[in-house]
């Protein structure tokens, strides 16, 4: 059925095909969630059984999440304005932590009324209706969290893949309180109650990770190793690129990507055909990973064995003494009593040291090696690694 309506309502499949995926996968599932939310409070209220209300609850706010998927692909398939000039792309992100929080509050909900229902036990009837509602639902909850899954994968949407994680959750929920009925039923013990609580708790674990996972990107997460392994590839492609650092990727929703990073160039090269070079690298960056990309320069010189031997020296004092630590941007000033050496050190995140701490550790360790350099250091840290 969903592919038939992809066919009729998304015939362009280019780039600008993502909101009106979302926007389509959104209203399908506002469809089947109101079907199974009119199926389950109809039997639930003539059984009498707590647990498929809350199931039919959920489903409702199933459905209420799905209004909040579709609203947040209209909105941020807004083009940029005056006021948001990096786009709308993180209205996505809030409309995921918006399902999450709908997600909890409905999960606690559940647990506190079907907790109530344990203490005060009321008598549920059994029919083949029950039945048969329960496990059509199993079925379209298993159907919507493949289709979810597959279009979220595809078009990278943190929502659709949050949905299809809770349709996944409603599957389990809805197996056990259909469970839960048939052992009631036939060996006479009133699980109602406990299969009411057994939804909550199901439903506010899938809250609470997909809380976890949109608030992620929102706050700033590490940005995708394949993606970091892309762009060193195409940077350190050019003959023209020593190396590069402080590669700073800014994620202002799917497909905004704006990334910054220093490429180390010669220092004694054509300084016109480098920043053509660089203009070069920043087309392809664009062109292939689909993103903004601002390149700095940095001058290193190149061919100088003193350089080349304090700079080895330093690599080797600063790998000792600090593990996990590299340099960059290494300068050498000489003077008449002393030569200064100027460079960045990359620290880790889970070094517990200061600045100045690593700045004295540093200084020792080269002293160990040549009393005659003094070291000018900036600490960095990378922003593109998670671990």
């Amino acid at each position: 059925m969903l592919s038939l309506l992809i066919r009729i309502f998304i015939k362009d499949k280019g780039p600008g095909s993502r909101a009106r995926y979302g926007v389509l996968c959104g209203a399908y599932g506002i469809f089947l969630n109101l079907v199974l939310f009119i199926g389950k409070i109809t039997v639930g209220f003539l059984s009498g059984a707590i647990s498929i209300v809350a199931d039919a609850l959920n489903n409702l706010s199933d459905a209420a999440s799905s209004l909040v998927s579709v609203i947040g692909f209209k909105l941020s398939n807004h083009a940029p304005d005056l006021e948001h000039p990096f786009g709308h792309g993180r209205i996505e992100y809030l409309a995921g932590l918006i399902v999450s929080a709908i997600i909890v509050v409905m999960g606690g909900n559940l647990v506190i009324e079907s907790f109530g229902r344990i203490l005060h036990p009321e008598e549920t009837e059994f029919s083949a209706a029950v039945v048969i509602v329960l496990v059509l639902s199993v079925l379209v909850k298993i159907y919507m969290f493949l289709y979810n899954r597959k279009i979220g994968k595809r078009i990278d949407s943190q929502p659709l893949l949050a949905t299809s994680v809770d349709s996944l959750s409603d599957t389990l929920a809805t197996f056990t309180v259909l469970v839960c009925l048939l052992i009631s039923h036939f060996f006479d013990l009133n699980l109602d109650g406990f299969a009411g609580v057994i939804v909550g708790v199901f439903i506010l674990f899938v809250g609470a990770k997909s809380a976890k996972e949109t608030v992620s990107p929102l706050l700033g997460n590490a940005p995708d190793p394949e993606f970091i392994k892309a762009v060193e590839d195409i940077v350190k492609s050019s003959p023209k690129v020593i190396g590069m650092h402080d590669l700073i990727v800014h994620d202002y929703g799917p497909g905004r990507l704006m990334i910054s990073l220093h490429a180390e160039v010669p220092g004694d090269g054509d300084i016109y055909v480098l920043h053509d070079e660089i203009d070069l690298l920043e087309y392809r960056l664009m062109d292939e990973l689909h993103c903004h990309a601002v390149i700095h320069m940095d001058p290193v010189e190149v061919g100088n064995p003193r350089t080349d031997a304090l700079k080895e020296m330093v690599k080797e004092a600063v790998a000792e003494e600090l593990p996990g630590t590299s340099i960059h941007d290494f300068r050498v000033v000489p003077g008449p009593t002393h030569t200064n050496l100027v460079f960045d050190v990359l620290v880790p995140y889970d070094c517990k040291k200061s600045e100045e701490e690593i700045m004295d550790i540093v200084q020792e360790a080269v002293w160990k090696r040549d009393k005659m350099c003094f070291v000018r250091i900036a600490v960095d840290h990378d922003f593109t690694r998670s671990k």
